[in-house]
């Protein structure tokens, strides 16, 4: 894994503005620690840092291939899963390789096929494609928007890179926000409206689109997309089928030259990546695999079951590690270190991010990575194969809103008197029906049927998206790259048309993914019911967080100030959260974490420099 950063300019020779790109190219080098290289044409700077994984010889970036008096440049973030096929078909046409490195291959294959490539490809992915001769810029993120990338158009200048840092380091961006970057923020975060990047004119490249720029055309277009279909095997093809799609994407995503690890909580979706895994190093003769799991000091003392959360993790994990041999290491997290690291979370995302949800994340990846560069992780189970409460729950099926979100009423008590205006409610009620009127749907299917193909569009261009984006910030500023196996667009594909019946066999949640892999798993581990991501329950941290939130009341500057009540937010400190009466996103925002989210907004405000304006 990698960063990326660029400046297209067809207006102006801008090939001596080298400082500028050394500079955009720096506020990534945590993304890439192992190398750097910039490329410099008159109308085009590119920049790359690097996280060696594959190919150390072979695979520097920008990489360049001339071929006859044409140049084309390459600057790439991402993995491809099948550079093995895609060399074979490129070797068939002619094309010879100069390295095993899946960027050579992607480059071959943009020389070739130009966008028709995302046909060939299977990876995750935000790229930069210049063409000299053409004078032309392609910019691409993978389909499921695994590996972010972000852009600019400033005058007669298009600016990219993989984080709002990269572009924000450009003399000719400012770090500015409007009402509708608030309302991002406020009525929406930490989800974001797709292509939407907060700041004033700078975007996002959505999940599955490109962007191809030319000196008088500007074209973004999404390439892929879902389709609906009649779901015609049954119920024990319907499982095979999950069964080898998913061990195909978890073995695809194995390849690496440097050590690899993977995240095991002792749910059922990290445990099938670590079964696989361990049993594909076994067939490899390969060290035993190393595993890692998450929690917090003296969690066991303070944790108490509740409909969301109904169980701990530990005796699950040390079912599974004996179950498939691998050499475990639990991380306890210190409280303190929770509270402090919620700023390094806010400058690593760049936003308010998810509180503790990210710093614990954050904290984590910082640890596993002193001895590993790659790990395989679960995200994107739930979301495709109906884990939520709310794929389930009636009355959360029937909110006519986001269901992770259902608070939006209670944010807008926190605004103060300049902002209450601020439309938060029909913000978001207006991004839900937008977004719903995108859905594929199949005539002739029942109203139960028609909803869930929205909660599953949902889930995957929102919910899914936001945690996709949290994993990416907080591994990769500690240069670890995450793989999601379940983020496979095939398995996606595949997953959409599968009937609700099926997803819930046996009345459960991922009834299905369940029976699809229930010969590698222990019962325990199959049968265990739904626990998320743990989060703290030391009434520590809830302390440390009233402090800080206490600390920024009683600062005259601190910028959030400008836009939340201040007695309100008096009144949710001192109550350790509890008058926010709702959880502020999902399953686990609630009480100490509403307090840590204000902490995060008020700090990125400040160490952003944030300018708001409304006109």
């Amino acid at each position: 894994m990698c960063g990326i950063a660029g400046w297209v300019n067809f207006k102006k020779d801008i090939s001596g503005y080298t400082s500028i790109i050394n500079k955009m190219v720096e506020t990534i080098e945590h993304r890439g620690p192992d190398a750097s290289g910039t490329k410099i044409y008159n109308n085009a700077l590119l920049g790359h840092r690097r996280l060696t994984v594959i190919d150390p010889e072979g695979g520097s970036q920008p990489m360049t291939k001339c071929f006859g008096d044409k140049n084309y440049t390459l600057v790439y973030n991402g993995e491809l899963y099948n550079t093995k096929e895609v060399r074979e078909k490129l070797k068939a046409k002619g094309y010879s390789f100069n390295s095993y490195s899946d960027t050579e291959v992607l480059l071959t294959a943009l020389v070739e096929w130009r966008e028709n490539c995302l046909d060939h490809i299977n990876g995750i992915y935000a790229f930069a494609f210049w063409d000299e001769s053409e004078k032309s810029l392609l910019l691409v993120r993978d389909p499921l928007g695994v590996k972010p990338l972000f852009y600019a158009i400033n005058k007669d200048s298009l600016i990219f890179g993989s984080e709002l840092k990269v572009i924000l380091a450009h003399p000719d961006i400012n770090a500015v926000v409007g009402e509708d970057g608030l309302l991002e923020i406020l009525a929406l975060g930490p989800a974001r409206t797709l292509g939407n990047a907060v700041f004033k004119n700078i975007k996002e490249i959505p999940a599955g689109y490109y962007l191809k720029y030319q000196e008088n055309s500007i074209k973004v277009k999404e390439y892929w997309q879902l389709e609906a279909k009649e779901h015609k095997e049954n119920f024990e093809q319907t499982s095979e089928h999950v069964r080898q799609l998913l061990t195909d994407a978890i073995e695809r995503q194995l390849v690496s030259d440097v050590p690899l690890c993977t995240f095991l909580s002792g749910g059922l979706d990290s445990s099938i990546i670590s079964a696989v895994t361990a049993n594909a190093f076994k067939k490899q003769n390969k060290e035993v695999l190393t595993t890692y799991s998450i929690d917090y000091l003296d969690n066991e003392k303070y944790f108490k079951a509740n409909k969301f959360q109904p169980n701990s993790d530990q005796h699950y994990i040390k079912v599974m590690t004996d179950y498939i041999g691998s050499k475990h290491n639990s991380l306890f997290l210190n409280n303190n270190d929770l509270a402090l690291y919620l700023k390094e979370a806010v400058l690593a995302n760049d936003l308010p991010g998810m509180a503790d949800i990210d710093s614990s994340l954050y904290l984590f990846c910082k640890e596993v990575r002193k001895n590993y560069t790659v790990a395989l992780s679960g995200e994107c189970a739930d979301e495709i194969f109906a884990g939520y409460p709310w794929f389930r729950d009636k009355e959360l099926i029937d909110s006519n809103t986001f269901p992770w979100a259902i608070s939006v009423h209670h944010r807008k008590s926190l605004l103060s008197k300049e902002f209450e205006n601020l439309p938060i409610e029909e913000y978001v009620r207006c991004r839900y029906e937008d977004t719903l009127k995108k859905v594929p749907i199949l005539k002739g299917e029942s109203k139960e049927q028609h909803r869930m193909r929205e909660m599953f569009y949902l889930n995957m261009k929102w919910f899914m998206v936001t945690l996709l984006n949290r994993k990416d910030r907080m591994s990769m500023n500690n240069s670890l790259e995450v793989r999601v196996p379940f983020a496979d667009h095939r398995l996606v594909e595949y997953a959409y048309n599968i009937p609700n019946e099926m997803k819930f066999y046996k009345d459960r949640e991922k009834g299905l993914l369940r029976d699809a892999f229930k010969t590698i798993l222990p019962k325990e581990i199959i049968e265990r019911k739904k626990s998320p991501y743990p989060k703290t329950h030391n009434p520590l941290y809830t302390s440390l967080v009233q402090q800080m939130m206490m600390e920024i009341i009683q600062d005259k500057s601190s910028p959030i100030f400008q836009v939340i009540d201040k007695k309100v937010v008096t009144d949710i400190v001192k109550t350790k959260g509890e008058a926010f009466k709702a959880p502020w996103y999902g399953q686990l925002m609630t009480g100490p974490q509403v307090i840590a989210f204000l902490i995060q907004f008020n700090t990125w405000l400040k160490e952003y420099n944030v300018k708001i304006d409304r006109s």
